[in-house]
Order: structure tokens, then sequence, then C-alpha cells
């Protein structure tokens, strides 16, 4: 389908129409002062005089004329290519059956606590979440993927994509303290509505993994768990992490810090979403979220076609720039024709 992005450039078009118009007044005013200017010659055979020189008449010949058609054309391609002319090609995806999973995760500074251990060894909170998470997101294939995460503020770190190895890259990349000490809730929930909102129903769902208490941000958590029950979106909570003192590392100095998880919010959200609530306290426990959204009927998307913009600006723009050197053969126009007729005469 042919289209103009900006149609309203072809206003251009009057302006030579509006300069005809105006320019004879203009050259009146001209002419009426330099009469008024004007110096009278005195000579003793002036009708002699006149008739030797003569008054130069002119008429239309060809070049006068293809040199007017040159600047027209000039003018119209030139005004043709500001409309910036497209041709617009439909692009339909393919319709794909899978879950539309956002996940919202924590990335505040205390999951940097060291309650959790692997092989016997001490490691983060932060660093299992990446493993198990990590392998979750590599195992959904065929669903379409995003990540969020949180602290002072909520941000968006991919959106809904079938490229799941690149939100998992994403997912490594993070660390704890990355966007704050605090913990917004409430505005991961909202941002992550705001994304699955324009998905297809059934299939939009949240996995939302945090260690603390809501301490941040300007949306309450059970108001955005509003907008996510207005939407259709299911939740799934994951309280991670142990409650009361837990080793932590800050400044190279290990200490005991006392650490509250709101499991009590954490089940109501899940609960007003008819979703599930995990307790996580080692990473065994995490893996149970996999059966859980492998349960869910999966929704097949909705094809939806795109109009692909190919410029075609070129082509008259191309012509414009013949006409430019094409005029520039005959620099000169009209006037050449003026000297050639005063030569005959």
């Amino acid at each position: 389908m042919f289209d103009f992005y900006w149609p309203w450039a072809a206003l251009l078009l009057l302006a030579p129409v509006l300069l005809r118009l105006i320019w004879p007044r203009l050259q009146g005013k001209r002419r009426a002062y330099d009469e008024g200017q004007q110096v009278t010659l005195m000579h003793p055979s002036l009708d002699r005089l006149t008739e030797a020189f003569g008054i130069l008449q002119t008429t239309p010949s060809a070049s006068s004329r293809r040199y007017s058609i040159l600047l027209t054309i000039l003018w119209l391609a030139l005004v043709l290519a500001m409309m910036r002319p497209q041709w617009l090609e439909p692009y339909s995806a393919a319709k794909t059956e899978g879950y539309d999973l956002m996940l919202a995760v924590d990335a505040s500074r205390s999951m940097a606590a060291l309650d959790f251990s692997v092989n016997g060894r001490e490691v983060t909170r932060m660093s299992v979440i990446k493993g198990v998470v990590g392998r979750f997101i590599t195992a959904r294939d065929g669903d379409r993927v995003g990540l969020v995460v949180f602290g002072d503020y909520a941000y968006t770190l991919s959106p809904l994509t079938l490229d799941v190895h690149a939100v998992r890259a994403l997912l490594e990349g993070v660390v704890p303290g990355l966007v704050g000490s605090a913990t917004a809730i409430g505005d991961a929930i909202g941002l992550a509505v705001k994304k699955l909102r324009e998905r297809p129903e059934g299939s939009r769902v949240l996995v939302l993994v945090t260690d603390g208490e809501n301490t941040a941000g300007s949306l309450p958590p059970l108001a955005a768990v509003q907008l996510a029950v207005s939407q259709g979106i299911r939740i799934y909570t994951i309280g991670v992490g142990s409650k009361g003192l837990v080793p932590f590392v800050e400044d190279n100095r290990r200490m005991m810090v006392n650490m509250e998880i709101d499991e009590e919010l954490l089940r109501n959200v899940a609960g007003l979403t008819d979703g599930a609530y995990f307790r996580a306290t080692d990473a065994d426990a995490l893996e149970h979220i996999y059966q859980q959204i492998d349960g869910l009927e999966k929704t097949e998307a909705e094809a939806r076609s795109v109009m692909i913009p190919k410029p075609l600006y070129r082509w008259p723009l191309g012509l414009a720039m013949i006409a430019v050197l094409l005029l520039g053969l005959f620099p000169e126009g009209d006037r050449r024709f003026l000297r050639h007729s005063n030569n005959h005469a």
C-alpha cells in the first residue's frame, strides 16, 4: 500500500502560485518608485534615438518553455520527496502456543545475604536465584519471557521476547544493590502488569521473587494486585531466604543482620490472582514453580499484522537532481533568448 509519511508537506506546492500572485504587486510598487525617481533625458533627436535602439520585444521560445518546465519538475520532485512517500508491506507474526511470562526479581542490597549453601559452600541469595531461575528461563522454549528488576525503583531489563537465552544473559548481569537498597514490590507488580496487559488473555503470568518487605515505591502492592486482577494476570510469589539473623558481608566485614520477609503480603498477592506462594529456604524449594506453571493451559497468541514501511523518497529526490543538472546546462534561462533576439535586431 502506497502512503505518505508527511502528506501535509503538499501545501508547499501552493508556494509558487502565491508568489506569482504577490510578485506583480511588489513589482508595481517598485516601478512606481522608479518612475518617481526618473530623470528625463534631453536629446535633440529623441525619435531617431528611440528608433535606432528600439524596444526589445520578446516572445516565448522553446528554450524558455523548457526552462519553465524544468523548474516546475524540480519543485514538484522536491515537495514529493519532502512528503516522504513509502510503500507499506504487511507482515504477520506466526501464531504460537505459549505463556507470556514476566519475571520480577528483587535486586536490592539484601540479596547479597549468605544464607544459602551449595555443595557445602556459602552463596548469596542472588547466586541461587540466578542458577535456579536461569535454568527455568532456558526451559521456557516457545514462551515469551520478560525481566523486571526492582529495588528503590522498578525497571524493565528485558521486554517480552522469545529469545530466552538473551533474557538469561541479562539476569546473569544483575548484582545485589543494582537498583538500590530498598524494595519496591508494588512498583514491580505495576510495571509487569503494564507489559503483560497487551498480551492475549489466559497466558499472562508474573513470577515475583523477593526476600523482603515493601519499603519503597509509589504504588502500594495491593493496589498493584488489583490492576493485575483486572487484567487477568496470575502471580506466583517466591519468598527467598531465611528470617531473623543471617550472615552478611559488607566492606569485607562479616556480620549478622536481622532480615524479615512479609509472607502475609506475598500470600495475599498470590491468592488474589489465583497464583501460589512459595517459601524458598533452599535451592530445591525454588524448583517447585516449574510444575505449577507447566500445569497452566497454554493459550494461542493471536497473529498480529504490522505494516513495514519501505521509503521511496529516493526516486523523486533523484528526479530533482536530474532537473538541477539540466538547469545547470542552461543557467541563464530566458535571458539567453533575450540576448539572441537582441543580436538579430
